[in-house]
């Protein structure tokens, strides 16, 4: 008999079986963990349960993956790890997942009921300290309680605008019996647009000379993006991806124009400030979509705008919208499927579509191996793989030339965090166990989650990681250069040999010194059944796609 079996408990279950059980009623299919005493009764909770635990080999990443989970699936992603110096690592995810809109649930060991207030060990107060970076932060210090604030986190997680939730658990009370019931499973609630809404936009459309779609955030499903292509492409609108969010529309689209982010297209941005009518659907218009807000005037815009979001806080936080729409994303594409009007603009999306085009040819870059070429392989060889990357230069080349094709198939933190990408194609890959998982990274960026392989040779969870190795910050010795052009101070690394680093953990491993080199090392990965790591040595020179190092240089002010 198991520790946690409910015959050793006549008056009940303990409150780590309790919870266990709750998390099961709420569809809980996998949770990521790092495992810690402060909440050994939930573990022991989950001994049998249904529920997939993974134990990964750092918080971070365990809250990364956690997040990944909520873009992939739109139900909350579970995190589990232990107080103080767990929750404060795992603090990063749950900001990306504050900053992207992912339903996120952390849950958090905390010191027993006794020792509260007295800086026992590893004591840390949850609310203080996640109050900015959660939609709720609570501690359950009753048992009998726990159903009900379970189901309340996995409501707020998903409700309106999705974020994060963090319940705090002391050990005492995880250690106490209750006979309390299971909650039915939780319900999404999001809000729907009225007729008033679709007909004052189709007012809108109508009189409209040069009218734009930004596409992709909070709460997009695989239904929002097939009804929203079907309204964008009957009525002849051109669309761009808000930032990290290319996945929103098939690329293949004619309606497609491209992604509002970092390296933006110049004649994209052009495109945003001449449109007469903005149709913003699901983006928070933050700093990196609208260019440091740059593209829009704030408060009012210049273009006549239309926002659509799901939480009602985020409309008219910044820009004053002409037709502000508080509704789902999946109801809103839904609602607006059937709209049709006459499009006197077809030589405007025709136009837009054109520059996409041509943005997305890359010229040679300097050194033996060219991250464009290889992109251009590694797209006509798994056109329909999920792509994962962190932050750092190095994504520039697949946000600009990368073709997604379903949602969901990016994952990528619109936060701007390191260290995500690993987590995030393990995640990926421990869902859709079928489908090709690539992550791509930095040097930098991989090695603050490289001890995650340990996690995928572990769980048999066979992703193909791109490693750029290039020997520096890329990204911060790229602004050093434009500001203080021959002063690198901080950027420079020292790199281990990557293919033996990934070796080491049971992974296959390889390193490409010369583009030729590509196509083989992946083949290779990808008949290993095995994760994979291929490095990619760059040249320095290779600062981004369109600029050398000694252009950025050059050009400093």
């Amino acid at each position: 008999m198991s520790v946690g079996s409910t015959e050793r408990h006549k008056n009940g279950r303990r409150g780590g079986k309790l919870l266990a059980d709750q998390l099961v009623v709420h569809g809980t299919e996998i949770a990521f963990c790092v495992p810690g005493e402060s909440y050994i009764e939930l573990l022991d909770g989950l001994y049998e349960s249904p529920i997939r635990l993974v134990t990964c080999r750092h918080e971070a990443a365990a809250a990364n993956m956690a997040e990944a989970y909520g873009k992939l699936t739109g139900r909350p992603g579970v995190c589990m790890v232990t107080r103080g110096p767990g929750a404060t690592q795992a603090s990063v995810g749950l900001h990306t997942a504050f900053q992207d809109s992912t339903p996120l649930i952390l849950l958090v060991g905390q010191v027993a009921s006794n020792q509260e207030e007295r800086e026992a060990f590893q004591e840390i107060d949850y609310r203080r300290m996640f109050g900015p970076l959660a939609k709720w932060v609570a501690q359950i210090d009753r048992v009998d309680r726990i159903p009900e604030l379970v189901a309340r986190a996995y409501t707020t997680a998903c409700a309106g605008r999705p974020g994060p939730v963090v319940l705090a658990l002391p050990e005492d009370m995880l250690a106490s019996e209750s006979d309390a019931a299971d909650t039915p499973p939780f319900r999404v609630i999001q809000p729907s647009p009225d007729d008033g809404d679709i007909a004052r936009l189709r007012g809108l459309l109508e009189r409209a000379e040069r009218p734009l779609a930004i596409i992709g955030g909070a709460g997009w499903t695989p239904g929002t993006s097939t009804h929203l292509r079907s309204f964008l492409e009957a009525n002849s609108l051109p669309a761009m991806a808000a930032f990290r969010r290319q996945d929103a529309l098939d690329n293949d689209s004619p309606s497609y124009a491209g992604e509002l982010g970092i390296g933006i297209n110049p004649a994209l941005a052009q495109r945003v400030r001449d449109a007469d009518l903005l149709l913003a659907i699901g983006p928070r218009l933050g700093e990196m979509t609208t260019a440091g807000y740059t593209l829009l005037d704030v408060p009012r815009p210049r273009q006549t705008l239309v926002h659509v979001y799901p939480g009602p806080e985020e409309l008219g936080r910044v820009y004053q919208a002409e037709l502000p729409v508080l509704s789902g994303m999946d109801a809103f594409a839904a609602a607006v499927r059937d709209v049709r009007v006459e499009s006197r603009w077809r030589a405007w999306t025709a136009s837009a579509r054109s520059d996409y085009e041509s943005w997305r040819r890359h010229d040679s870059m300097p050194g033996a191996v060219d991250l464009g070429e290889c992109i251009a392989h590694l797209r006509a060889r798994v056109p329909d793989a999920v792509v994962c990357n962190g932050a750092g230069n190095h994504t520039a080349w697949i946000h600009r030339f990368w073709r997604f094709h379903h949602y969901p198939s990016q994952l990528a933190p619109t936060s701007g965090a390191m260290g995500y990408g690993v987590p995030a194609a393990l995640a990926a890959k421990a869902m859709f166990p079928e489908r090709t998982v690539v992550c791509f990274s930095g040097d930098g960026d991989f090695l603050m989650a490289g001890q995650e392989l340990a996690t995928a040779v572990q769980f048999e969870l066979p992703i193909i990681v791109l490693v750029v190795d290039n020997g520096m910050y890329g990204t911060i010795r790229m602004h050093q250069e434009q500001h203080f052009p021959g002063r690198v101070v901080g950027t420079d690394l020292v790199n281990p040999d990557f293919a033996a680093y990934a070796r080491a953990f049971g992974a296959h491993g390889e390193n490409v010194e010369r583009t030729a080199e590509f196509s083989a090392a992946l083949e290779r990965a990808i008949a290993s059944g095995t994760p994979a790591l291929i490095s990619l040595r760059t040249d320095r020179e290779a600062m981004t796609h369109s600029r050398t190092l000694s252009a950025i240089r050059a050009g400093a002010s």
